[in-house]
């Protein structure tokens, strides 16, 4: 059992690494290719590398062939992907476009806040948060101060937009955390990057040109997104937290911040200040420190008998 826990935080590890250097591939697909347009083919990317794992767990379980007319389970997954994948695209945009006017590093963290909101916007359902919750977001608050705010109290337009982007990451960890035991999450997941994928094109359509030199010129960045961070890191999570303990697992992928700056240091050149690195310390120490305080009063509360 050791050893099994032992490859699942490796595994977790390994996602969340390839989660931090997402941010640098989005970053750089700015270069040459729109927001949405890199979000459309990404999320299809996404959504079309789960297809396989599906595959091959509908076999292991001895399950109808994939799609059947029949299968309610596909049904079920597209009821609960259309509005996740709909919030998904609302986050995903505001990140986006966040990232053509602020650093990877920077939307890194500032992404990575939805850990410490989603327990404190557990509020809305009575759920009382820990007092540890409640340091640990008082740490990310201060961080995003010397991370964000300037000596003037203005915030930078992307790093806005990327914080406007972790409220809808909030309320979807809150709304896959119920839609998903009441549908299987590949296939869920599946759909709503499907969804997301449809919106993001859509909007292509509308508002951004496009061209295939510019789709090449974004090949690399885009198969990054698509294929590594959502299809394969998707996938790594999925197994790694069968075995995973879930304090482990909260800390292990809240990594992806720190990776998301370091790789925008090494990759993009991105200029580390004395003042970003206190707010990076600052918001590193409060996400972990929620997280565990979650985790920790979970653990305490007594076991039900039945």
């Amino acid at each position: 059992m050791h050893t099994q826990t032992l490859k699942a935080d490796l595994l977790l590890l390994t996602t969340a690494i390839l989660w931090g250097i997402a941010f640098v591939a989005q970053r750089k697909g700015m270069e040459a290719i729109g927001p949405m347009a890199f979000n459309g083919i990404r999320f299809a990317l996404g959504s079309l590398s789960l297809v396989p794992l599906i595959a091959v767990m509908d076999r292991r379980t001895n399950s109808p062939a994939l799609l059947p007319h029949t299968d309610t389970r596909w049904r079920a997954a597209w009821r609960s992907g259309l509005p996740l994948g709909m919030v998904l695209f609302g986050g995903a945009t505001l990140q986006q476009v966040g990232i053509v006017f602020t650093t990877a590093g920077k939307a890194g963290f500032i992404t990575g806040l939805y850990v410490v909101m989603v327990p404190l916007f557990g509020l809305i359902w009575k759920q009382r948060p820990s007092l540890g919750t409640w340091v640990g977001a008082f740490l990310a608050a201060v961080g995003l101060y010397f991370l964000s705010i300037t000596r003037d109290f203005t915030m930078a337009f992307g790093d806005a937009l990327v914080l406007a982007g972790a409220l809808f990451w909030t309320a979807h960890v809150l709304l896959l955390g119920w839609m998903s035991p009441r549908c299987d999450s590949v296939k869920l997941a599946c759909c709503q990057f499907a969804v997301c994928s449809v919106l993001s094109l859509l909007c292509t359509a509308v508002f951004e040109p496009l061209s295939w030199s510019s789709v090449c010129g974004a090949a690399v960045p885009i198969l990054y997104g698509g294929l590594v961070s959502v299809g394969i890191a998707y996938t790594l999570q999925v197994v790694a937290q069968r075995d995973a303990h879930p304090a482990h697992a909260s800390i292990l992928l809240s990594m992806e911040s720190p990776v998301a700056a370091l790789a925008g240091w090494v990759i993009l050149g991105e200029r580390l200040s004395l003042r970003a690195l206190a707010g990076w310390a600052l918001m590193l120490a409060g996400m972990i420190l929620s997280q565990l305080a979650e985790v920790f009063r979970a653990a305490s509360r007594p076991a039900k008998v039945s």
